[in-house]
């Protein structure tokens, strides 16, 4: 898809409700996907099931208007905003003879485009290929033969499985470069942990806020952008607190609702970096009406890499767009639990800052108590 995005590719969208709810905020998103993965919207395909078609997800009579659509206006390609089946999508293609991206395929693609450190990009490869090995039957059947004829004669393998056997070499290449990567990691965290600075890392949902929040604190000139997955790797600066002293920050790569398992497995050396931190700064955007899905959403992917537990203070983000005043709220037990403040004009960040001073007192005081221990043990 890379390559045809110099073209402009043109699309004909599908999004089915099945009733799950918060339908027009999953379609703006999807939409904002599209345009972001570099594609042009020609048509937008909507409609009711009880449950997907087994066969062809969105049923027959959906699929021949769609076909219609993809013929009279010359589409490229066909984007689901759902996750197909290997099947369905194989199904589909035939059905209506051009490429079909699912929910999936297209996030993969956006961080295919985003990823700038070596480590991203064989982060993307690694999640495309393990994808894409579940699919060699879909994809590749036209291979699923013998070799033969002159100067096509092999050892008696057929291409698919030689295929298969290729990518698992790569797959397993890849992996050990991270795992690489992932000691490197391991190694400063343990240097920065020796100094008892306190370490926060901020997350959220893609487009949150995160990269400006952090360029407010840091003033480390991160890359921040109004468009999804604008950061995909891991920055971490150094930054003086006022009455705290120093503390480490860390930018993370933005969540999404049914981000893709492949793509949490390969980001995983990245996202330790956000379970391994003693304090986490959940960002919000406070101006979506979706946010309260978008917070479930993030918890999700948080629960999945073992950062649950981690201390977490909300930052309600983006007042400057819903009128709010910023401010602190605490928890029953005094404890810092909401700071509202807008990243894009200042307001609000001094509360911020004075929060993490209160963090990172108290996480000098537990070291404090607990290093007399350690050295007695």
């Amino acid at each position: 898809m890379v390559e045809a995005r110099a073209r402009g590719e043109t699309a004909v969208l599908v999004q089915l409700d099945f009733g799950e709810g918060d339908y027009a905020e999953r379609l703006a998103e999807f939409e904002l996907l599209v345009a972001s993965a570099g594609a042009s919207k020609l048509a937008l395909f909507q409609g009711r099931r009880q449950a997907p078609d087994a066969a062809t997800f969105a049923g027959k009579g959906k699929v021949a208007e769609i076909a219609s659509a993809v013929r009279s206006q010359g589409a490229d390609l066909v984007m689901f905003n759902h996750e197909l089946t290997a099947a369905q999508q194989r199904n589909l293609e035939q059905a209506l003879e051009c490429r079909v991206i699912d929910r999936p395929a297209l996030i993969l693609d956006i961080f295919a485009l985003r990823a700038k450190s070596r480590e991203g990009q064989l982060q993307v490869e690694l999640a495309q290929l393990q994808r894409l090995s579940t699919r060699l039957v879909r994809g590749w059947t036209h291979l699923e033969r013998q070799k033969g004829g002159i100067g096509l004669r092999g050892p008696g393998e057929t291409q698919l499985e030689t295929d298969r056997r290729l990518l698992g070499k790569r797959v397993s290449l890849l992996k050990e470069r991270l795992k690489q990567l992932e000691r490197q990691r391991a190694v400063q965290r343990r240097a920065r942990s020796k100094g008892h600075l306190l370490s926060a890392s901020l997350v959220g949902y893609t487009n949150a806020g995160k990269s400006t929040l952090f360029n407010a604190l840091t003033k480390a000139g991160a890359y921040a952008a109004d468009q999804l997955f604008a950061t995909l790797d891991t920055t971490s600066r150094r930054t003086f607190v006022e009455d705290a002293g120093t503390i480490i920050l860390s930018d993370t790569v933005g969540f999404i609702r049914d981000l893709p398992h492949a793509l949490v497995a390969a980001f995983h050396a990245t996202l330790e970096e956000t379970a391994s931190a003693d304090l986490l700064l959940h960002v919000v955007d406070a101006a979506s009406p979706d946010r309260e899905q978008q917070i479930t959403a993030v918890a999700r992917v948080l629960s999945e890499i073992g950062a649950a537990q981690v201390p977490q203070i909300l930052v309600w983000n983006k007042i400057d767009a819903t009128q709010a005043r910023p401010g602190v709220e605490r928890d029953e037990y005094g404890n810092i639990s909401r700071v509202r403040l807008s990243a894009k004009n200042g307001e609000g960040v001094d509360l911020l800052r004075a929060a993490l001073g209160e963090a990172a007192r108290e996480h000098a005081a537990r070291n404090s108590t607990e290093a007399p221990e350690a050295d007695a043990a």
